[in-house]
């Protein structure tokens, strides 16, 4: 049950040291791809890293909160065309969910690493930094990167009594 997977699944920051299975990175992929879009226009594409230098390279994209790449095991650079879908930066983050509960499912830690609008440095954005890195196109917009492996940290599941029941509301907002 999806509610199963909601429950159990933290970002985590620390993976062991293994490659992940083919197997399980074509599911990830096949996830990815199913994901929807507005209008099934799918504006996004995905950048699967292996290489540990270019992770190590990866985690040094923002000035903050991200340089736990350098031990993963994969990461997904999420990228999209903002011509082709106004609402390109929602569709990334419907994929960038998926790939994530995708990932749980199979035993795989995850964190999300939000790129648009962060800064790589006080001259250069996180973005701009991706791209020279990747040779990502210049008219491509870089929204995020998951980083993947598995764990070697354990979470605990955040307590039921601790989720933000006051900000639900019924027919109009305020409402309880």
């Amino acid at each position: 049950m999806l509610l199963s997977l909601l429950k159990k699944r933290r970002s985590i920051r620390k993976y062991q040291p293994r490659p992940i299975e083919k197997e399980k990175v074509e599911i990830l992929i096949e996830s990815l791809l199913r994901s929807p879009s507005s209008r099934n226009l799918n504006p996004w594409q995905f950048i699967f890293v292996t290489e540990p230098g270019l992770l190590a390279k990866l985690a040094r994209s923002k000035e903050h909160g991200s340089v736990f790449l350098k031990g993963a095991a994969l990461a997904v650079v999420i990228v999209a065309d903002p011509e082709r879908c106004d609402v390109w930066v929602e569709d990334c983050a419907v994929a960038a969910t998926i790939l994530q509960l995708s990932a749980e499912e199979m035993g795989l830690g995850s964190c999300w690493i939000q790129i648009r609008l962060r800064q790589h440095s006080s001259t250069m954005s996180a973005q701009q930094y991706i791209k020279e890195l990747l040779q990502v196109p210049e008219h491509l917009e870089v929204a995020s990167i998951i980083s993947l492996g598995y764990p070697d940290e354990t979470k605990q599941p955040h307590a039921q009594e601790s989720l933000n029941y006051d900000k639900v509301f019924y027919n109009t907002y305020g409402q309880t």
